[in-house]
Protein backbone atom coordinates (compact mmCIF):
# COMPACT_ATOMS: atom_id res chain seq x y z
CA UNK A 1 0.00 0.00 0.00
CA UNK A 2 2.96 2.34 0.55
CA UNK A 3 3.82 2.24 -3.17
CA UNK A 4 0.54 4.02 -4.04
CA UNK A 5 1.52 6.82 -1.68
CA UNK A 6 4.98 7.03 -3.32
CA UNK A 7 3.42 7.23 -6.82
CA UNK A 8 1.06 10.01 -5.71
CA UNK A 9 3.93 12.01 -4.21
CA UNK A 10 5.91 11.56 -7.45
CA UNK A 11 2.98 12.78 -9.55
CA UNK A 12 2.43 15.83 -7.35
CA UNK A 13 6.12 16.74 -7.49
CA UNK A 14 6.26 16.35 -11.28
CA UNK A 15 3.17 18.58 -11.68
CA UNK A 16 4.70 21.25 -9.44
CA UNK A 17 8.01 21.14 -11.33
CA UNK A 18 6.21 21.40 -14.68
CA UNK A 19 4.19 24.40 -13.47
CA UNK A 20 7.26 26.24 -12.13
CA UNK A 21 9.51 25.65 -15.15
CA UNK A 22 10.01 28.90 -17.13
CA UNK A 23 8.60 28.74 -20.64
CA UNK A 24 11.01 29.66 -23.46
CA UNK A 25 9.99 32.72 -25.47
CA UNK A 26 9.91 32.44 -29.23
CA UNK A 27 11.96 34.99 -31.14
CA UNK A 28 9.96 37.20 -33.52
CA UNK A 29 9.96 36.02 -37.14
CA UNK A 30 12.46 37.81 -39.36
CA UNK A 31 11.11 40.66 -41.46
CA UNK A 32 11.40 40.51 -45.23
CA UNK A 33 14.10 43.19 -45.16
CA UNK A 34 16.24 41.13 -42.75
CA UNK A 35 16.76 38.27 -45.20
CA UNK A 36 20.25 37.94 -46.66
CA UNK A 37 20.71 38.98 -50.29
CA UNK A 38 22.20 36.34 -52.59
CA UNK A 39 25.50 37.25 -54.26
CA UNK A 40 27.17 36.48 -57.57
CA UNK A 41 30.94 36.09 -57.43
CA UNK A 42 33.27 34.71 -60.08
CA UNK A 43 35.09 31.59 -58.95
CA UNK A 44 32.77 30.86 -56.06
CA UNK A 45 31.96 27.19 -55.59
CA UNK A 46 28.45 25.95 -56.32
CA UNK A 47 27.07 23.60 -53.68
CA UNK A 48 25.76 20.19 -54.75
CA UNK A 49 22.79 19.16 -52.64
CA UNK A 50 21.58 15.71 -51.71
CA UNK A 51 18.36 15.55 -49.69
CA UNK A 52 16.69 18.46 -47.94
CA UNK A 53 19.10 21.24 -46.99
CA UNK A 54 19.00 24.99 -46.47
CA UNK A 55 21.56 27.06 -48.36
CA UNK A 56 22.38 30.31 -46.56
CA UNK A 57 24.71 31.84 -49.15
CA UNK A 58 23.64 31.21 -52.73
CA UNK A 59 25.50 32.29 -55.86
CA UNK A 60 22.94 33.55 -58.40
CA UNK A 61 22.87 36.30 -61.02
CA UNK A 62 19.48 37.93 -60.43
CA UNK A 63 17.09 38.32 -57.51
CA UNK A 64 13.82 40.25 -57.49
CA UNK A 65 12.70 42.81 -54.96
CA UNK A 66 12.00 41.46 -51.51
CA UNK A 67 8.40 42.10 -50.55
CA UNK A 68 5.62 40.70 -48.43
CA UNK A 69 2.22 40.60 -50.13
CA UNK A 70 -0.98 40.17 -48.18
CA UNK A 71 -4.08 39.04 -50.09
CA UNK A 72 -7.72 39.38 -49.08
CA UNK A 73 -10.18 36.70 -50.05
CA UNK A 74 -13.71 37.86 -50.91
CA UNK A 75 -16.34 35.31 -49.95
Amino acid sequence: MWWIFAILIGLVISIIVQALTPKPQRPPPPAVQDLADPTAEAGRELPVLFGLLTIKGTNILWWGDKAAVQYEVAI
